[in-house]
């Protein structure tokens, strides 16, 4: 992890965390390691931890998650916005930065604006994720004065009608849908859960249809969200996204390189999981 990133260095302490938030301890349990967890595969224990996790460490007042919407690990999630802080000009006071997909969790605008105190806007195409941000923002006074949620009207846009002509954002990022279809989204979610039976379970722990899977997956929404960069690449300093398939790259450098755009991989890893975050822009060099 990221070496700032607080949660790098040692496991939950769960007795802490059940001081802070009660409701976490029907779920703490001690395993065949004697250690106290949680089961990771219970999309309500994960809700709870990431409940206490943010209240406790991100001083959030509360946060909720509507049933069936993308569940987000904050460790990783944390991660992300510290290698954006690492590219970004050290000497501007403020920050304003865009969340592309912020859903309903509005995860990256709460971290944002309590690790680094940027200014954040979240967008999203989906008005049922933006009305459950917005109800997130609003628990807690400092994120309701650092941070917008507005909703995308048209699916063909990205940047389109959240940017406006007086707009400038420092960065942008994003943490696009994985899959191609509904079935590819099922098919690795029961790979994930293989241990369950609830089908009904399966479907609703990982996310709703805008945040799992688009036509063409991540790569064809990625090389779409590049070519709508140039049109903005005034009023962007810096256009980030994280990409989960590593066999994606070779057409997005491909893409970056035919618009002449300067761009960098910062490679990521959480436990058994790695990713990397591409970052690209117009106007910097990397």
């Amino acid at each position: 992890m990221h070496p700032r990133n607080i949660h790098k260095d040692s496991a939950y302490d769960f007795e802490q965390l059940v001081a802070v938030h009660p409701d976490l301890k029907a779920f703490v349990f001690v395993n065949n390691y004697n250690s106290k967890t949680i089961d990771f595969s219970n999309s309500d224990a994960v809700i709870a931890l990431n409940k206490v996790l943010l209240k406790h460490y991100y001083k959030i007042n509360d946060w909720q998650l509507p049933k069936g919407f993308l569940c987000p690990p904050i460790p990783s999630r944390v991660d992300y916005i510290h290698y954006v802080a690492d590219v970004l000009p050290k000497e501007k006071k403020q920050i304003k930065g865009l969340d592309v997909g912020v859903g309903a969790n509005a995860i990256y605008c709460i971290l944002g604006a309590q690790v680094y105190n940027w200014e954040m806007v979240g967008c999203d195409i989906n008005l049922e994720s933006v009305e459950a941000a917005k109800i997130n923002i609003g628990f807690t006074p400092k994120l309701q004065e650092k941070v917008s949620i507005v909703h995308q009207s048209n699916n063909a846009h990205i940047f389109e009608g959240i940017i406006t002509p007086n707009d400038y954002f420092d960065f942008t990022m994003c943490n696009p849908p994985f899959h191609s279809s509904k079935e590819d989204a099922i098919k690795a979610t029961s790979r994930k859960l293989k241990n369950l039976n609830d089908e009904e379970f399966k479907l609703n722990f990982g996310g709703k249809e805008n945040e799992l899977w688009c036509n063409g997956g991540e790569s064809l929404f990625l090389k779409r969200m590049i070519k709508q960069s140039i049109l903005v690449k005034e009023q962007v300093g810096i256009f980030t996204s994280l990409v989960s398939k590593k066999e994606s790259l070779p057409k997005l450098e491909k893409q970056l390189k035919k618009l002449k755009a300067s761009f960098k991989i910062i490679p990521m890893e959480h436990g058994n999981k790695k990713t990397r975050i591409l970052i690209w822009s117009f106007s910097k060099n990397f």
